[in-house]
């Protein structure tokens, strides 16, 4: 077999005299004079043209065999005058043919005729070969890796908390039950506990990349039972507003990844996202319930925000501060877990955060109880058993530093980055309450 020596999109500034291409058959032009083949892989798409008067007899005879998603490799000399108006151009001095496709593929890859969500999704790892989706996540590994790149510069440990739990994180009974050895267990919601041990312990700065899951029945465009976060937690922390400095330089720092690396596979998904500035906007409770109420919407005082209450208040900052990107602070403690920490002087209200953008939250977070005393009166105040919890709870005895973190959502993320309507777009092989395939 042929060995590939460059990708599609090194084709154009290559010196090398001769390149191999390897990648799939997306499309094929048979005209009078000249053949046209264009090569689809990772990168992107290069055109092989073939003048039928001068090519070889077995150019001719290789290169008519072939059809849409065959798997080829193309040796070749790349073109400098080119006519091919999308990627590189190169003439064929060899065509091997390493896999034949079936004549009819069940989706349309070049993306002449749309197919419905559900059956792209039923036929996932050919919809993925839509340069649209393999744009998406290309995307969606450079905010990773611009989050990544982020953390490690300012001294944060990457670490793999379990996701496999002996009690829920959170409470409540949106968990997945597993048995474990005749026990009983729980997948995780979010990797909060441990990561709050892992300070207790001392790593003082960590990261948590990794899967979580919710037994949630939502239908909702914005839902599944199976997704990335990017999970951060940090000690020594002055108060709840250190995090959301963290949160936002990260975020901005990932965007910008993005942006300066991936100009190509924006314009091929024809979106042009803005960056928005820090410090972003803070809105607060119980400040929130007046400004629903001028928008016509009144809470409970002590209640949480609903989803209306949530797009009210970012059509009152998108108006105010003229940004899609803001946090709620000090959410009603009644509302949250047992681990938050509440404002000392009102303990009504909690140093708990939420990260919005683009009419949808994005993260939780905030800053943690880290006092073993307070901690135990706030188990007991959520109805929680403390022999339950003494895993977690007893090495606060010990000394642990105030501290705090966030955890987003990175399939959700990338949904609004883009401007997505749906996040199974945003995630290679969704998880929902009706899709465990493929």
């Amino acid at each position: 077999m042929l060995k590939r020596t460059h990708y599609t999109d090194e084709v154009e500034t290559t010196e090398a005299g001769t390149v191999v291409l390897s990648g799939w058959v997306h499309d094929i032009k048979d005209l009078a004079r000249t053949r046209f083949i264009w090569l689809r892989d990772r990168q992107g798409i290069a055109q092989v043209t073939i003048v039928k008067s001068t090519a070889t007899p077995e150019i001719l005879e290789s290169s008519q065999q072939l059809g849409r998603e065959d798997v080829i490799s193309v040796e070749g000399t790349p073109v400098t005058e080119r006519i091919a108006k999308v990627g590189g151009e190169i003439t064929p001095t060899k065509i091997e043919l390493i896999v034949r496709a079936q004549s009819v593929t069940p989706l349309d890859v070049s993306g002449k005729i749309e197919s419905n969500l559900d059956a792209r999704l039923d036929w996932r790892v050919i919809d993925l070969r839509r340069r649209e989706n393999l744009a998406i996540f290309q995307i969606q590994s450079k905010l990773v890796e611009g989050m990544v790149e982020y953390l490690s510069g300012k001294g944060y440990l990457q670490v793999f908390t379990p996701c496999l739990l002996g009690g829920t994180s959170e409470g409540g009974a949106e968990v997945f039950k597993v048995d474990y050895f005749g026990r009983e267990a729980f997948l995780r919601q979010d990797p909060q506990l441990h990561r709050q041990l892992c300070i207790a312990a001392g790593f003082d700065r960590i990261y948590d990349l990794g899967p979580n899951w919710r037994a949630e029945a939502s239908h909702t465009p914005r839902h599944l039972c199976e997704h990335r976060g990017m999970a951060v937690e940090f000690g020594f922390m002055n108060d709840e507003t250190d995090m959301m400095r963290v949160e936002e330089e990260l975020i901005v720092a990932a965007m910008r990844k993005v942006r300066d690396e991936c100009s190509h596979e924006l314009e091929i998904l024809q979106v042009n996202p803005e960056i928005p500035s820090a410090p972003f906007p803070e809105m607060r409770f119980p400040e929130i319930y007046r400004i629903l109420e001028e928008h016509g919407k009144k809470l409970p005082y002590g209640s949480d925000i609903d989803k209306e209450g949530e797009t009210l208040l970012c059509e009152h900052v998108r108006e105010k501060y003229k940004t899609d990107a803001f946090f709620i602070n000090r959410f009603p403690f009644a509302v949250k877990p047992f681990y938050v920490m509440r404002v000392d002087d009102e303990p009504q209200w909690a140093r708990s955060v939420d990260f919005v953008y683009k009419d949808l939250e994005q993260s939780s977070g905030g800053q943690r109880e880290h006092r073993y005393e307070k901690i135990m009166d706030q188990l007991k105040e959520k109805g929680m058993k403390p022999e339950t919890m003494e895993w977690f709870t007893e090495p606060f005895k010990f000394g642990v530093p105030p501290h705090g973190g966030f955890c987003l959502g990175i399939e959700r993320f990338t949904m609004s980055f883009l401007g997505k309507e749906n996040i199974r777009e945003t995630t290679i092989f969704p998880r929902t309450p009706e899709r465990l395939l493929p």
